[in-house]
């Protein structure tokens, strides 16, 4: 196989000079050039090939640019299935069953590192008006000077006033301080982000914080669904976790905030005896989750947790596992935002969160 394509190189050479070597000829385009050494991976093997070389004419042999077109849609291939969540060593089984290639953990991420271009041109794209933002953090573990630590992933979905969801950004931070929420924000308002009056998450002292100094005036609303996971903790028997679930279900599920208060107000009196670490909880947390009734009541269900994100934050997980410790934080960000990229697209394929017929109760 290398004698043959070393051959056809060679013939196609001298039709694209029209003239043989050492030839004269008044037809010649150009001259021969010598020969550059190159490895071709091919179900028969590995097979080192001499290209020939032209000078004053731009030549290259048609037998191997259709190679270069194959290997470009194998790279594109690679870089798919891996997104997808297909691990290395599945990659590697099929490459060698079908292709008779091998193919290593740098040539998989050699092959992601081509949708960089395409992935940081979507989270730098101009925003505009959402009046609503979901945000959260999930942590990863990243190879980071020297050691494996684990990073947070920043990321915010926002919802517009006609109920269009997008996935707004996301960033890899060494933290969920202040200054990284902060910063995260502040790249959001740079972008076009306007608004907003409405943000929902859990309780990220960080992002509070930020909020304040980003978003002064903006309303926060505590995930109504994680407010009743953290007040497990302050239940001193087991037996009553169930039926202080449901006291506390019934209170996020209150039409209006003054039938959340009254609601308030009788698990106070019901449990402040039995129960006083949660009821000295409760009076100062669960009114964080109160803002949702500033909205119309038809938004209520959408707005008062952060389960819109949860579907999103699995897929997340799903996807991240394979990996276990990322070998970089640019990594991380390219898996992560290839994942974000196909929510968001899904997103504005289908139909709204909402339609403006939901805002008149």
């Amino acid at each position: 196989m290398t004698v043959l394509l070393n051959q056809a190189m060679l013939s196609e050479r001298e039709t694209h000079l029209q003239a043989k070597p050492y030839e004269r000829s008044e037809a010649r385009q150009g001259y021969s050039n010598g020969f550059k050494a190159k490895t071709l991976n091919t179900r028969y093997g590995e097979l080192k090939v001499r290209v020939p070389q032209t000078r004053e004419i731009d030549f290259y042999p048609g037998c191997l640019e259709k190679g270069l077109r194959s290997e470009r849609a194998l790279y594109a291939t690679l870089a798919s299935m891996y997104i997808e969540g297909v691990s290395t060593r599945k990659l590697t089984k099929v490459l060698e069953t079908m292709c008779g290639l091998s193919v290593s953990s740098t040539q998989v991420s050699r092959c992601t590192a081509k949708l960089d271009e395409h992935l940081t041109a979507w989270r730098n794209r101009p925003l505009g008006s959402f009046r609503y933002i979901i945000a959260d953090a999930r942590y990863e573990t990243v190879r980071y000077g020297g050691h494996a630590k684990d990073l947070a992933i920043i990321w915010a979905i926002g919802v517009t006033q006609e109920g269009q969801k997008e996935v707004l950004g996301m960033t890899v931070s060494l933290s969920e301080a202040e200054v990284h929420w902060r910063d995260f924000f502040i790249i959001l308002c740079k972008r076009g982000l306007t608004g907003v009056n409405y943000i929902v998450s859990d309780d990220h002292q960080g992002l509070r914080k930020a909020l304040k100094s980003v978003f002064p005036g903006t309303s926060w609303q505590r995930c109504q669904f994680h407010l009743a996971q953290n007040a497990q903790a302050y239940i001193s028997k087991k037996h009553r976790r169930p039926e202080i679930a449901q006291d506390i279900r019934d209170i996020s599920q209150s039409p209006d905030l003054h039938s959340a208060h009254a609601q308030l107000n009788r698990f106070i009196q019901k449990w402040e005896k039995s129960e006083p670490k949660l009821v000295s909880w409760a009076e100062q947390n669960i009114p964080q989750g109160f803002a949702v009734f500033s909205l119309p009541k038809s938004l209520h269900k959408k707005f008062r947790t952060s389960n819109l994100i949860e579907r999103f934050n699995q897929e997340l997980k799903r996807r991240s596992k394979l990996i276990r410790i990322f070998p970089n934080e640019e990594s991380c960000l390219r898996l992560l935002s290839a994942v974000a990229l196909e929510f968001h697209e899904d997103w504005l394929s289908k139909r709204r969160f909402f339609s403006t017929d939901d805002l008149i109760d």
